[in-house]
């Protein structure tokens, strides 16, 4: 039976949901490194957001963080983990199957105010407000 797009898209989904479950775990662990961990909380939070750096509603970009940024960031934290205990956070996130996806509230407000900053920025930069 030949297998369809939104079948194996499914998968992958169902893979990097596993993914950010199993980097949510590593988070936790001691035995896992600071800088490693850094980067975990990081993408951890920004999947979790409800919020997205780039809004989906814009063409082409919105979705850049959704198929590009989240699962390098996400390749890149599981890199810096070491294998063994990677391997033991997939498997406790695959026993977990019951896991609902919390929200990350922090990683929103960080990114609103990212966007808060961007528009005084432009406001600034475009209105060409001097301090005298």
């Amino acid at each position: 039976m030949k297998e369809t797009p939104f079948a194996s898209l499914r998968l992958w989904a169902k893979r990097l949901r596993t993914e950010v479950h199993a980097l949510c775990l590593a988070c936790r662990d001691p035995r896992v490194p600071w800088h490693a961990k850094a980067i975990a909380v990081f993408v951890v939070a920004y999947a979790l957001s409800p919020i997205d750096l780039i809004p989906d509603f814009v063409p082409v970009f919105g979705y850049v963080d959704d198929l590009i940024i989240v699962p390098l960031g996400i390749w890149l934290a599981c890199r810096l983990i070491p294998g063994e205990i990677m391997q033991e956070c997939r498997a406790a996130a695959l026993l977990d199957a019951r896991w609902n996806r919390p929200r990350s509230y922090v990683a929103a407000a960080i990114i609103v105010t990212i966007w808060v900053g961007a528009i005084l920025l432009a406001l600034y930069w475009f209105l060409g407000i001097d301090r005298a």
